[in-house]
């Protein structure tokens, strides 16, 4: 089978082998588990790769097209010159494929799903890594992804992966999931005794969508109030000065908090069987593997009420849905100190839930996916197309 991805994401090559984030590549090695011809559009550099990325264990076949923007009128008048060439060999990548696969929300994606119209025989899936609430406010690109894909008529033959269940949606919206750990990896861990210092976590980009600040200001209101706290903040990203000078103008804060970058998960990892708390104030998400990752490891979620995180922290059972604010998540936190007993039911629980999400039941759904059975109902709609 020739599988194509058609993605956004920024891929480098170095000494002849090709690297991504490591989360997208560890999924896509799923998918690539379950083909003999893994092809891939998307944009390649020729850089030395940080520690988040990795490469893949079956090697694609890469076509390599530029980056594009459409956030600015400069950008746009720029992209205008590489769309011809984009769609060119996006067009040539899925005329010779056998299952196209496009990862949305994204200007590639936004290319892929216009460009699928075109190949309404062939089956198609698409990972919407993105919100997918139809109440959500959205950039008007991953608008006119959303109404593509989710119209039967424009996507033919094609599944599209959701996370989260919405009301009113076309019967090609499947609700779906993301995974991290295989299943001999989660192991038990005892929940840790909520008792100073308060160790909290972030763990993501350091983006102004992210909010990391937040997480500082959240450390930072702990101590005004007489507790003892350490915040350790992985990932890099913009906001990485800002938070520096943040740190330097106030020396109270510098022993309390620790930037380590971008980390092996095997590091980070580590970092979630160590914390009491996750605080990850995000302004939009899909299934956020920082989440879901810290549940597997006892360490209570406090995030905002986005697209698919109610669901995964059982509505409050699993964790806090807190405000965006450092004082009331201050608060959530010094509600948990004087009830231990609470905190202790809540990380429990969020393990037993999150440890069924494994490497192994996600890829038993993309086997699903790319090999289904052959039914009458199948069949028919194959014909049909």
């Amino acid at each position: 089978m020739n599988f194509t991805v058609i993605t956004h994401v920024r891929h480098k090559k170095h000494q002849g082998t090709i690297y991504a984030y490591g989360p997208y590549v560890r999924e896509m090695n799923l998918w690539f588990n379950h083909v003999d011809r893994p092809v891939v559009v998307a944009p390649l550099y020729d850089e030395k790769p940080e520690p988040i990325h990795i490469s893949y264990n079956k090697t694609p076949r890469f076509h390599r097209v530029p980056a594009f923007s459409l956030t600015s009128a400069g950008e746009i008048f720029k992209t205008l010159f590489k769309l011809p060439f984009i769609f060119w060999k996006v067009f040539r990548a899925m005329g010779q494929a056998d299952h196209i696969h496009l990862r949305l929300p994204g200007n590639m994606g936004l290319v892929g799903s216009i460009v699928q119209i075109l190949f309404p025989g062939k089956p198609k899936t698409v990972k919407y890594a993105g919100n997918w609430d139809p109440e959500a406010p959205a950039p008007w690109s991953y608008k006119l992804q959303k109404a593509i894909v989710a119209n039967p008529f424009l996507s033919r033959n094609m599944k599209v992966l959701v996370y989260g269940e919405w009301p009113g949606q076309s019967k090609n919206i499947v609700p779906f999931f993301t995974a991290s750990y295989h299943e001999d990896e989660i192991v038990e861990v005892p929940v840790r005794e909520l008792k100073e210092p308060v160790r909290l976590i972030y763990a993501g980009a350091l983006s102004p969508g992210k909010r990391p600040l937040l997480s500082v200001q959240t450390a930072e209101e702990l101590l005004k109030r007489g507790r003892q706290v350490r915040l350790d903040i992985y990932g890099d990203g913009v906001m990485r000065e800002e938070l520096e000078k943040y740190l330097a103008e106030r020396p109270e804060l510098q022993k309390a908090v620790r930037l380590h970058g971008n980390r092996s998960a095997e590091e980070l990892k580590k970092a979630f069987q160590q914390a009491h708390f996750l605080v990850f104030a995000s302004k939009s998400e899909g299934w956020p593997k920082v989440v879901a990752e810290a549940m597997v490891w006892k360490c209570l979620p406090l995030t905002t009420r986005v697209s698919a995180v109610p669901y995964m922290l059982g509505y409050g059972e699993r964790g806090s849905l807190v405000k965006p604010d450092p004082i009331a998540i201050a608060d959530e936190i010094e509600s948990y100190l004087e009830h231990p007993a609470e905190y202790a039911r809540k990380a429990q629980a969020a393990h037993e839930w999150a440890k069924q999400f494994t490497l192994e039941r996600f890829e038993r759904e993309i086997r699903r996916f790319l090999h289904p059975p052959r039914t009458a109902e199948n069949i028919s709609e194959n014909q049909k197309s």
